[in-house]
């Protein structure tokens, strides 16, 4: 098993930055990717921007160019910093961790963002 602990949520206006932070409770040995989706009320939860163990990067077309994922492997822990926040950004931003070995996807328990317009 693997808890992801998220960080790094709040409050700020349009145009400001956010850095979420999330971490993995032990050391992820297997090919993995790891990222961050989002979830508004009453909506699906979509993807914002993935990151695999090897480096590569996928976004949300809503959010390039603004956000920009990475990852520490030695500190089992991905980042998503986000610029230009925009009013329609508001959302619970879940850490995500996938394996492709077992097919295992872990969540965390969500950060919410808010951005004021």
């Amino acid at each position: 098993q693997v808890q992801l602990v998220e960080s790094g949520g709040g409050l700020v206006q349009a145009g400001g930055s956010l850095r979420l932070s999330c971490a993995a409770s032990r050391t992820i040995f297997s090919i993995n990717r790891m990222g961050w989706y989002r979830q508004a009320p009453g909506k699906q939860r979509e993807l914002v921007a993935v990151i695999n163990s090897g480096g590569t990067t996928n976004y949300a077309d809503s959010v390039k160019g603004r956000f920009t994922i990475s990852r520490d492997n030695a500190k089992n822990t991905v980042y998503l910093q986000m610029n230009s926040l925009k009013p329609e950004d508001t959302r619970v931003y879940y850490c995500n961790l996938h394996e492709y070995s077992t097919s295992s996807d872990y969540w965390g328990r969500g950060t919410q963002v808010t951005v004021s317009s």
